[in-house]
């Protein structure tokens, strides 16, 4: 694992504590992580380092209930959009200006981009990447098995060995189970309506193998998307190909 930038920190509105990262320095590029990871999925897979080499200053926030960021216990801390919600603050209190910055998010982190984009945020660019048309649904066909998987891990319930090397992989990490439960609760329906209205060139990208299946009619769906795949599946976060297209859309703004 390579050694963590420093933590800094910024207050969401509701005053609950968020954490961040960054490397690098030139035009703003924010990356926001999946779910149950944090800001290190971008360190330890080399993409902070990549993202940075040709000047980009890389902003990489821990989620609510993520990392080095608050989990409270309460579901009042966190209502309908909440990640959303604490993206667009984390830009304003950085003083990053509309079409001052892109943004990219990978699986639950591409669906905050996206609901990012749909209550006003204006980046240059953006990329929703290892997401299918399901992320516009408060909840996928992958909800009840996380769901399952974090209760378990907080009533020491027994699991399948392939959910158990998940539990002991989110333990490693020091994922909190039930700030995790309550983030799933906040997710929200996003309409076709609300897809339409977006004009913000948005790149849909994801591994060719990906279960997400239904990528290709997402980017149908927003009227300025280019929709691509990389090789590889879930995985495809850490593959040379996915950094390569991203890169490439964000420097065809030039």
């Amino acid at each position: 694992m390579k050694p963590d930038p420093m933590i800094h920190h910024c207050t969401a509105p509701d005053g609950v504590e968020l954490a961040y990262r960054q490397v690098g320095e030139g035009r703003p590029l924010v990356l926001v992580h999946g779910f149950s990871s944090d800001s290190r999925q971008w360190i330890d897979h080399g993409l902070a380092a990549a993202f940075a080499a040709p000047g980009h200053r890389v902003i990489m926030p821990d989620l609510r209930g993520h990392g080095a960021s608050a989990r409270p216990h309460l579901a009042s801390d966190y209502p309908p959009d909440v990640l959303a919600d604490d993206g667009r603050a984390l830009v304003s209190a950085l003083g990053l200006p509309d079409n001052g910055y892109d943004l990219v998010g990978y699986s639950m982190g591409a669906r905050v981009v996206l609901r990012m984009l749909v209550c006003g945020a204006r980046p240059a660019r953006a990329v929703v990447a290892g997401q299918g048309f399901d992320v516009t649904r408060p909840a996928s066909d992958r909800t009840a098995g996380h769901r399952r998987l974090l209760r378990a891990m907080i009533e020491g319930a027994p699991l399948e060995s392939r959910e158990r090397a998940l539990a002991d992989w989110m333990a490693q990490r020091g994922v909190d189970p039930q700030a995790l439960l309550l983030v799933l609760d906040s997710f929200v329906e996003t309409p076709p309506e609300a897809l339409a209205r977006i004009t913000i060139p948005t790149l849909v990208v994801i591994g060719e193998r990906d279960p997400r299946t239904s990528a290709a009619a997402l980017a149908a769906a927003i009227p300025s998307a280019q929709y691509t795949t990389v090789p590889g599946d879930h995985d495809a976060l850490g593959r040379p190909e996915m950094l390569a297209a991203i890169l490439a859309f964000l420097d065809a703004r030039h």
